[in-house]
């Protein structure tokens, strides 16, 4: 095949095609609301400095042939929400955020049919986003390896423009068509927090992908997960969904371990019990019945746990690192100890493929049939005049997963 000329929009839309499958249904459907009169303007709070977000009132844009404007139901706070908000490392200030969002389509120009895996859409339907893609060749869905998704745009993380409505933590989001590269997805088969959890979803279900190319990720693995905030626990279930049964949560906080049992961890250790690595690794030794994991999910983003895991390792054995989104600091290790002579396999995550997004929807139809409390992961929710308030208890860390959701 030609790369040089090959149209990635309709790779992904052939390969995507017919992808959804038949999973058991949701606990709560979303059915389509009457679609009202389109005010003249949206309220989009924008991030004007750090640790402040202003609500700003814009015109809605003309809708061209291939856009689509949603009206806003709710959007997650993720972690790099949190990021932004107290420390601007991409420099994208003044910046409308939210990429974790969900909608009901309002309008959509007359050449829009389906959506990027070939599923009709219409006007009331729910859906999502995924990433930007703009002309890159070398990024197909074929390939996992071949190339990540990292140098792809995303709604929500958008430097500001004249169009403004570019981020989910709004009253209405502009989906842009033509090669701008917008991707997005029919979910209306799935309830509301579902469609808020898809984001932080599709980086777990790409995550043990990426294990599973080491050929030792099995049913009978034993697995450590550490880190129980949002991200690990979705990786516990993820994990449990597929049928993996030995699975021991790592985490220094009770509740929280308390929490990973309900998602499908059979056992746990709360580090803080032990002062050394020593003692700890024999706490979780102990836990998998006297054995090392023969596979470790990294999920915290602290480089003294990154450094810690593989003492939690079997010879042979693997470990998936994807606890740093952001650079989070160098850790300390020894690749004699802890990698070479252990012939550990180390494979690294970062974010997920369109082919992912379309595995997460199946994977959170499944965790809600075999009764995973999937949306008790949502402990705080703002209405968006309170924006500030909802990073703020993003940061304080007295919740699990903090979401915006309009009225």
């Amino acid at each position: 095949m030609d790369m040089n000329n090959v149209n990635i929009e309709e790779i992904v839309k052939q390969v995507l095609s017919g992808m959804t499958g038949n999973a058991p249904a949701a606990a709560t459907v979303s059915a389509p609301a009457a679609t009202t009169g389109i005010p003249k303007t949206a309220r989009v709070a924008v991030l004007t400095e750090k640790e402040h977000f202003e609500l700003k009132e814009y015109p809605i844009p003309p809708i061209g042939d291939d856009d689509i404007l949603v009206k806003v139901e709710g959007c997650g706070v993720c972690g790099t929400d949190a990021h932004e908000f107290k420390r601007d490392p991409f420099g994208l200030i003044p910046v409308a955020l939210g990429h974790e969002g969900t909608g009901e389509i309002v309008a959509m120009g007359k050449n829009v049919k389906v959506d990027t895996a070939g599923k009709p859409v219409k006007v009331g339907d729910k859906v999502v986003t995924c990433m930007i893609f703009k002309d890159d060749p070398e990024i197909t869905m074929f390939d996992l390896n071949k190339k990540n998704v990292g140098g792809a745009d995303v709604y929500g993380l958008l430097p500001d423009d004249d169009v403004h409505l570019n981020g989910w933590f709004s009253d209405y989001i502009f989906l842009r068509g033509g090669n701008f590269g917008t991707t997005f997805f029919n979910v209306s088969d799935l309830d509301l927090d579902s469609r808020i959890l898809i984001e932080p979803c599709a980086v777990l279900v790409h995550a043990v992908e990426r294990a599973k190319t080491t050929g030792i990720l099995r049913f009978n693995s034993r697995v450590v997960v550490q880190g129980c905030g949002p991200i690990g626990l979705i990786c516990i279930a993820v994990l449990r969904t597929m049928g993996v049964e030995h699975i021991c949560a790592v985490d220094g906080n009770e509740k929280r371990l308390e929490f990973a049992k309900r998602m499908g961890a059979d056992t746990s250790v709360n580090f803080m019990n032990f002062k050394e690595i020593e003692a700890l690794t024999e706490a979780v030794k102990e836990a998998q019945g006297g054995h090392l994991a023969d596979f470790a999910f990294q999920c915290t983003g602290n480089p003294k746990a990154h450094a810690n895991i593989y003492k939690f390792i079997r010879n042979g054995g693997g470990l998936c690192e994807l606890g740093f989104f952001i650079n989070g600091g160098d850790a300390t290790i020894n690749p004699h100890f802890d990698l070479c002579s252990k012939e550990i396999n180390l494979v690294g995550s970062w974010v997920y493929t369109l082919r992912d997004y379309v595995t997460t929807f199946d994977f959170l139809k499944r965790a809600n049939a075999i009764g995973l409390p999937m949306s008790e992961l949502i402990t705080d929710k703002f209405p968006l005049e309170q924006i500030n308030e909802a990073l703020q208890t993003n940061l304080a860390m007295t919740g699990l997963k903090i979401a915006v959701v309009n009225k």
